[in-house]
């Protein structure tokens, strides 16, 4: 069994997102003059070996990506993140 969770990694409000801003100038300039802003975000998913076969431990796999984001995968000065279990399944 794995356990599936969705990262995503987005920008703190007020931070600039000059990814953001091209992407809207682009679409704008492609014809899409409706577009009034777009947010660059980053979604990572992290397949995770369950060590329990009760299945009882999404809590603590969310734990243990909290922790990820915090070391590795987002800067906290500028990101916020969201952390989901997509799925657990058996393998």
């Amino acid at each position: 069994m794995s356990i599936e969770v969705d990262v995503t990694i987005k920008l703190k409000h007020g931070v600039a997102d000059p990814e953001g801003e091209n992407t809207k100038k682009a679409l704008n300039l492609l014809g899409f003059k409706r577009v009034r802003g777009v947010k660059s975000m980053k979604t990572f998913r992290i397949e995770i070996e369950p060590e329990k076969a009760d299945g009882e431990e999404e809590e603590e796999v969310k734990k243990e990506v909290e922790e990820m984001c915090r070391k590795l995968l987002a800067n906290p000065v500028i990101h916020e993140y969201e952390i989901q279990v997509v799925k657990s399944e058996r393998r």
